[in-house]
C-alpha cells in the first residue's frame, strides 16, 4: 500500500523532473499517462515528433524516451517512492515503451533510492555544451565512476584509446559529408533549429540559436554544426580541443529493449559527470548512418552495439534549452 498521495501536483512534479532529459534535436519525442486506479505512470513516444529520414528505426527517439524514464526514477526516489519499471509492456503497441509502477520505498531500497535521489540536483544542471572544453584530462577514477554507472543500468561506457578515438573522429567527419549531401537529412534537421530571426515562431522544443555554440576553426572536436549554412547571425568561431576525451555507450544487442536501456545509462552516465564537475555533449551524427556506426565499435571490445558517443571535459556547462510544458506531455486517467 503507497502512503505518499501521489497527487496530481506530485506526479507533475516527477514528469517535469524527467522531461529535463535529453533527445535527438531536443525533440522531447515523449507523452506520459498516469493512471490513479493502478498508481501508474505509462510512457509513450509521440509520432508526431520522430525524424523519418535521420532515425527510421526509432532508435534515437528510444534513447530520449529512456532517458526521461531515468529521470522519472530519479525524481520519484527524490519523494522516497521506487518506481518498478516494467519496459515495452504491450507488444501490440511499438510506441506504449513502458509501465512504471509508482510504490512506497521498502527499507531495503534504500542504497539504489539513496544513489538515485542523490543525483536529482543534477537534473537541472545537466546541459549539453557545444562550447569549447579545455585540454585538461578527466582523472581515471571519475572515468571509471561514470563506466560503473552504465552498468548499472546493463550497458558499457568504453573509453577508447588514441586510435580509437582517431577512427571514430573520422566517422565523425564522413557522417558531416553524408548530411551535406543528402537534402532531406539537412531539412529535417532545419526543421529543428531555432535560428532567432525576427518573426520566427516561438517554439518550446528544437535547438536554439545560444546553444549552438560557436563555429569551430579546426574541426577537432567531434561537435554537431546544427547551422553549416550561417542562418545564424553573428555566431563566432572558437578553437575546440586538440584532443577530445570522449566516451561510448553501447550494448551487447541491438533491440527496443537496449535502447531504452541505453538511455537509461546515458541519463545515469550524465547527470553522474555533472555532479563530478564535468562538461559534457552528445555526437550520434556518425551513427545515423548505416553505413557508419559499425565502424564507431573496437573490434576487440564486446560491446556489440555503440548507441551514444559521449564528449566530456572540462569547458562551459552551457544553457538550458526549452521544454514542453507538462501539461502538453501529461495526461491523467
Amino acid at each position: 500500500m503507497i502512503t505518499t498521495a501521489l497527487t496530481r501536483t506530485l506526479v507533475a512534479s516527477l514528469v517535469e523532473d524527467a522531461v529535463t532529459a535529453p533527445s535527438m534535436h531536443n525533440a522531447q519525442p515523449w507523452r506520459f499517462v498516469h493512471r490513479a486506479a493502478t498508481d501508474t505512470v505509462e510512457l509513450y513516444g509521440d509520432p508526431s515528433r520522430e525524424m523519418p529520414r535521420a532515425d527510421p528505426d526509432r532508435r534515437a527517439l528510444h534513447l530520449g524516451c529512456g532517458a526521461a524514464l531515468f529521470g522519472l526514477r530519479v525524481a520519484a526516489a527524490h519523494h522516497g517512492l521506487r518506481a518498478v519499471v516494467r519496459p515495452l509492456p504491450d507488444p501490440g503497441d511499438p510506441w506504449h515503451l513502458a509501465d512504471v509502477r509508482l510504490e512506497e520505498a521498502a527499507e531495503a531500497d534504500g542504497e539504489e533510492g539513496g544513489e538515485l535521489s542523490a543525483l536529482r540536483p543534477a537534473l537541472a544542471e545537466r546541459h549539453t555544451s557545444r562550447f569549447p572544453f579545455t585540454e585538461e584530462r578527466v582523472p581515471a577514477e571519475i572515468l571509471d565512476g561514470l563506466r560503473a554507472a552504465a552498468l548499472l543500468e546493463g550497458c558499457r561506457l568504453v573509453v577508447p584509446g588514441d586510435w580509437h578515438t582517431e577512427a571514430v573522429m573520422g566517422l565523425v567527419h564522413a557522417s558531416e559529408m553524408f548530411e551535406a549531401a543528402d537534402a532531406r537529412v539537412r531539412a529535417e534537421i532545419a526543421s529543428w533549429t531555432r535560428t532567432g530571426a525576427a518573426g520566427e515562431d516561438a517554439r518550446t522544443e528544437g535547438i536554439p540559436s545560444y546553444a549552438l555554440g560557436p563555429r569551430q576553426y579546426d574541426v577537432t572536436s567531434p561537435v554537431r554544426d546544427f547551422d553549416p549554412p550561417r542562418r545564424v547571425a553573428e555566431r563566432g568561431a572558437a578553437r575546440f580541443e586538440r584532443d577530445p576525451q570522449i566516451a561510448l555507450l553501447g550494448t551487447a544487442k541491438d533491440t527496443p529493449r537496449e535502447w531504452l536501456a541505453a538511455g537509461q545509462a546515458l541519463q545515469r552516465v550524465l547527470l553522474r559527470a555533472t555532479l563530478d564537475g564535468l562538461a559534457t555533449s552528445l555526437t550520434s551524427q556518425p551513427l545515423e548512418w548505416p553505413e557508419l556506426r559499425p565502424l564507431a565499435r573496437d573490434p576487440l571490445s564486446t560491446t556489440g552495439f555503440v548507441q551514444m558517443v559521449i564528449r566530456v571535459g572540462y569547458g562551459p556547462r552551457g544553457r538550458a534549452t526549452p521544454r514542453r510544458p507538462v501539461s502538453e506531455v501529461l495526461a491523467f486517467a
